[in-house]
């Protein structure tokens, strides 16, 4: 699966027009489908005096199960929403939003226009977005006396690991994401590097966005 890194203040972009009508594409990332509805409306805002805001909108589930969420905004039924989602599921996407935006140019497109111009809207602000891959993360729970740290990120750094959730007291103490397939190498570093001085205690798995 892949995500959209762009964030709903900073959303890929792009427009094109068909028989005179313009249809803009914007596409971020979504942690909800309220955030993805707060995000059309924000596009409504932006556009006043447009004919039709349609979106699609997919996001994954902590249980793995997708839910999705579309609207037509007025056109005829499976002419803007469904051909915005079904670019969504072609690309693998999930934890997204893409709005389509039309201004409506006086001639009329008919179904099979339709769908291919709302297509076209979703497909150019996807191509348009930053892409990230979906890859499962153990997490782990990490105590380090200050002098440990530095080597402790550049450890994690070379396992394609991030840190956050820091915390500065007596020591510090961080939460560790590592890609599933890096997780053993992770461990095994951390105890040969440290000599079992610090221990990483497993947590969870979650799923992380990484940069194509």
């Amino acid at each position: 699966m892949q995500t959209i890194l762009n964030t709903p203040d900073a959303p890929a972009h792009d427009a094109f027009v068909e028989k005179k009508s313009e249809f803009i594409g914007d596409a971020c990332h979504i942690d909800s489908l309220d955030e993805a509805l707060a995000f059309v409306e924000t596009i409504r805002e932006q556009h006043p005096k447009s004919r039709h805001v349609a979106y699609a909108a997919v996001c994954g589930g902590s249980d793995g199960r997708m839910t999705e969420r579309m609207s037509d905004d007025g056109e005829p039924s499976g002419t803007a929403g469904k051909p915005i989602l079904d670019v969504l599921r072609q690309n693998g996407l999930t934890d997204c939003v893409v709005a389509v935006t039309r201004y409506f140019g006086g001639i009329l497109l008919g179904s099979g226009g339709l769908i291919r111009a709302y297509s076209t809207g979703a497909s150019i602000a996807v191509k348009a977005a930053k892409l990230a891959r979906i890859v499962p993360c153990k997490r782990y729970a990490v105590r380090l006396e200050y002098p440990q740290l530095a080597q402790f990120q550049r450890l994690l750094a070379d396992c394609d690991g991030l840190a956050d959730d820091e915390a500065y007291t007596d020591r510090v103490a961080l939460r560790a994401a590592v890609p599933a397939d890096r997780a053993d190498d992770f461990e095994a570093r951390v105890r040969e590097t440290f000599n079992a001085s610090v221990t990483p205690e497993p947590l969870d798995t979650v799923n992380r966005p990484v940069a194509l």
